[in-house]
């Protein structure tokens, strides 16, 4: 026998006839989240996290006639991207977990939802960029700004979506106009 062990040659090359692959007790990397609740906690830590460290601005500030800047906490709005990365795994394993892992569909749905609503609201209480976060959530298409389609044609939806928009760019435009005063 080699130094090298039984499977190898004394110049430490494998023997032909090694079946050494076959030794491993599993094959592939052992799955990050086997199961719901891992993944969930994980999940809630990114939430923590995300709402404990928010984005800072930096903003001019005048007082008795002196000025200085300050830096302005912001919302930090929650992304699937975001929580991805913080988590551990790259988006395309989440998307890749939607289709084929049918254990993590409950939690999947339920963090979804969670961000979709942690941005919608910030974007309506004027937190967040509600154009841009209108835009992010699918609720402004380039499609609909263009419509040309008669107001009496229109379906439910298409005004329902139309009023929430309308409503989050008047809120955002009161809160930035009281900014202003």
């Amino acid at each position: 026998m080699s130094e090298h062990g039984q499977d190898r040659g004394d110049d430490g090359r494998f023997v032909p006839g090694t079946a050494i692959w076959k030794e491993r007790s599993s094959h592939g990397r052992a799955p990050i989240y086997d199961s719901p609740e891992p993944l969930w906690t994980a999940c809630c830590d990114y939430f923590e996290w995300a709402s404990e460290n928010p984005l800072y601005a930096d903003t001019l500030v005048s007082y008795q006639g002196k000025a200085k800047h300050e830096p302005v906490a912001q919302m930090r709005a929650f992304t699937l991207k975001g929580m991805c990365l913080f988590i551990g795994i790259s988006f395309e394993t989440w998307r890749t977990w939607r289709e084929d892992r049918p254990d993590l569909k409950e939690v999947m749905n339920r963090v979804e939802d969670v961000i979709y609503t942690q941005k919608f609201e910030g974007a309506a209480a004027g937190l967040l960029n509600a154009g841009l976060i209108s835009r992010d959530l699918g609720l402004a298409d380039r499609r609909e700004i263009d419509d040309i389609t008669p107001p009496e044609r229109r379906t439910e939806a298409q005004m329902d979506i139309a009023r929430a928009i309308a409503h989050i760019f008047s809120k955002a435009m009161t809160i930035k106009e009281e900014g202003k005063e």
